[in-house]
């Protein structure tokens, strides 16, 4: 017994010497991590100021010029938030090591120009205390006062908040009382919520990058430096993981998901490559469903299958999306905990003949009408255009009524437009664009079940629609980002389109939204965090206004 108990504390001295190491590695990783950011954002804001002193010693000479600088700009934006997450989790790391080894890496803070004198000061006074809080004498003077600054936006007007901290000092025991520091919504922060939450809207909400936004400041009278501003979109970024999170489990706990994706350029030696940010919106309202709306998002380099199969990872359900071969390992008998149902899209299949049969794009292209509009398409067009019909007036019932309807009024058109596609589809050419369109429902063997699987659940939505409304504002912002400066610039993106996505689903306004959970996170417990989530705080806001 005694050489197994020394064997068993031999053992547990080995996992705990090996636990340490992998702990120390895990803190000397993120400190590499951190510095490389830092060294990478050092580097991106020399090569910035090396072209502005070019442009402003040899003049624009092109247009070119000012877009290089337009770019070098997004990518240092990128960089700056990228390095201030790296270093916020080396002192997370640092501050978790109990044994003093790890030293606080610190990096260098881009230099803050005091806020303008022309702007307002508004002094809040916390209350001071009346006793001294060591001896509880109340023998207290003034002795002195510590002021915060905090740069505070009230749509389009500026001020300084100016918190007043005063000291006391006892009579009695000769010691110090002032109270405690206001939180910012970031550590270290300078800017007040309101102004984070403008600064996140406009990126992500408006499509205005942030250099733009410095311009419009700048006019304003307050000059905010590009990478000043971007130190604030990466703190922010690590101060809204909880609730982003909070939305990730709320997306991923339906029973039904609709999903899509959409190109995004990301930028690249040379040029730019195309990348992919996938959606995945939970929206219960068709069938009735009480489950608040909300929006997931994710960025990918590519399209590769795994992407999908990743994120929905121990996920089972209805997944209603387009006839993309990625999502196939989901509805793999293989699929765990359970495979996943597929459900597609009949927008996707009407299009495909609506673009066969359309008189007018087919008018300004210059070809007559009579010789390239197919009646076929144009039929076809007709009867998927009468099941949309029966379809929009069950919108909004119970899964049971929907069920019902759909066996009386929509079942037999479903079946004699599949018996007509067949017919047609035997006496065309299969290089008929007709038959191209035709066979986008029969092509793979169980297609056509999973354009039906809504026939035979309430549940299931005619369409995907839902998912490209969520991806529509990404499609018209592209113009005005021109590209993602970096992988993790698209990971943050996708983190925010989250967040301002599921506030616009739920009908409240995003900015508002987010300046009241940036204003109150540093306060709000653990156990509270769920008050924060749009759908909550939307009724909450409403019982106060009633």
């Amino acid at each position: 017994m005694s050489d197994a108990a020394s064997e068993i504390a031999t053992l547990r001295a080995e996992l705990a010497a090996q636990t340490a190491r992998a702990q120390a590695a895990e803190r000397d990783l993120a400190q590499a991590r951190a510095l490389a950011s830092c060294t990478d954002a050092m580097i991106q804001e020399l090569k910035l100021e090396i072209a502005k002193l070019r442009r402003d010693r040899y003049g624009i000479s092109s247009e070119r010029r000012a877009r290089l600088i337009d770019q070098l700009e997004l990518q240092l934006e990128e960089l700056e938030a990228a390095a201030t997450e790296d270093a916020m989790a080396a002192e997370q790391a640092a501050a978790a090591d109990k044994t003093g080894t790890v030293r606080a890496f610190t990096r260098r803070k881009p230099v803050r120009k005091p806020f303008p004198e022309h702007l307002p000061r508004e002094r809040v006074v916390i209350e001071a205390p009346t006793s001294c809080a060591c001896c509880g004498s109340d023998r207290i003077v003034k002795m002195g006062e510590d002021v915060t600054d905090t740069l505070e936006v009230i749509p389009r007007q500026w001020k300084v908040i100016q918190t007043v901290r005063e000291k006391f000092t006892c009579r009695a025991c000769e010691k110090i009382s002032q109270p405690p520091a206001p939180f910012h919504p970031t550590p270290r922060g300078w800017a007040g919520p309101n102004l984070l939450a403008m600064v996140l809207f406009e990126k992500f909400g408006q499509h205005q990058p942030l250099n733009r936004q410095a311009e419009r400041y700048a006019k304003e009278g307050v000059e905010i430096s590009l990478s000043t501003l971007a130190d604030q979109v990466g703190a922010c970024a690590v101060a809204l993981q909880p609730i982003q999170a909070l939305i990730r489990a709320h997306v991923l706990g339906a029973e039904r998901l609709h999903a899509d994706d959409t190109t995004v350029p990301l930028l690249a030696k040379g040029g730019t490559q195309t990348a992919r940010l996938w959606t995945y919106l939970r929206d219960d309202r068709p069938f009735g469903g009480g489950a608040p709306p909300a929006a997931l998002y994710h960025f990918s380099t590519d399209r590769r299958k795994e992407h999908p199969t990743r994120h929905l990872a121990g996920w089972t359900g209805i997944l209603q999306a387009d006839a993309y071969g990625g999502y196939n390992d989901l509805y793999h008998a293989s699929h765990k905990p359970a495979p996943v149902l597929s459900a597609l899209c009949w927008s996707h299949a009407r299009r495909k003949f609506f673009e066969l049969a359309d008189i007018k794009a087919t008018a300004r292209k210059g070809r007559s009408v009579a010789e390239e509009i197919s009646p076929i398409a144009l039929e076809a067009v007709k009867r998927f255009d009468a099941i949309f019909d029966a379809e929009r007036e069950i919108s909004g019932l119970t899964t049971e009524a929907r069920y019902d309807a759909r066996q009386r009024l929509v079942r037999p058109m479903v079946q004699d437009l599949h018996d007509w596609l067949r017919s047609e589809r035997a006496q065309m050419s299969k290089h008929n664009p007709v038959a191209k369109a035709i066979n986008y429902m029969f092509e793979e063997e169980g297609r056509w079940e999973a354009f039906t699987h809504f026939l035979d659940d309430g549940r299931i939505c005619l369409t995907n629609n839902a998912a490209e409304r969520a991806l529509r504002g990404i499609a018209l912002g592209r113009k005005a980002w021109l590209f993602a400066g970096s992988p993790r610039g698209g990971d943050r993106a996708a983190f925010m389109y989250s967040l301002i996505v599921t506030a616009k689903m739920n009908d409240i306004d995003p900015q508002a939204w987010l300046a009241d959970v940036l204003d109150r996170l540093p306060d709000v417990p653990l156990s509270r965090l769920p008050e924060l989530l749009p759908w909550h705080w939307k009724a909450k806001h409403m019982a106060q206004a009633a």
